[in-house]
């Protein structure tokens, strides 16, 4: 995963919560697109980011701003609102990926499996993703009781679906 060039993006949801992660996200991949978590101080960190890539629009927020916290459907109004098709938050610490209104909603959750009032058995995980044109692959790592767990989800952008 770190050989050069295999990663192109990063996007994280945020509370990064120092200076020493940020710059070793960008000794991983230069091209970083981080939001402002509620412990995030740095004010070039926006709430929210829009990005294109292949078909897709990508949306990335922390979460820490949509009520109730983690809710798929304030998630969705969020996702409408910033019109992407795949939102990516965070602040439960509790690892997510669905498919929802023809769009896709994912939590990477904790990499580092960080405690959380909202979940209190959060585990290390976080996601990669492969984007090719309207096609997504999804793997979603997690480290479940010093077991690494990895999925695969595919999601299709369907044509007449084009933002």
């Amino acid at each position: 995963m770190q050989a050069p060039g295999k990663i192109h993006y990063i996007l994280s949801p945020g509370n990064l919560c120092s200076q020493e992660v940020l710059e070793y996200f960008k000794s991983v991949c230069s091209n970083t697109h981080i939001t402002k978590g509620d412990f995030d101080d740095n004010p070039s960190f926006q709430d929210n980011e829009v990005l294109e890539l292949g078909d897709f629009r990508i949306g990335v927020c922390h979460g820490h701003q949509v009520v109730p916290s983690g809710d798929t459907d304030a998630l969705a109004l969020l996702q409408r609102r910033l019109n992407v098709d795949i939102l990516v938050s965070g602040h439960t610490h509790e690892f997510m990926a669905m498919q929802h209104e023809d769009r896709i909603l994912i939590n990477p959750g904790s990499a580092t499996g960080a405690f959380s009032s909202l979940t209190p058995s959060a585990h290390p995980s976080f996601v990669l993703m492969d984007i090719d044109g309207s096609k997504a692959s999804v793997y979603l790592y997690n480290l479940i009781e010093e077991e690494v767990r990895v999925e695969k989800m595919e999601f299709t952008k369907a044509a007449s679906k084009l933002l």
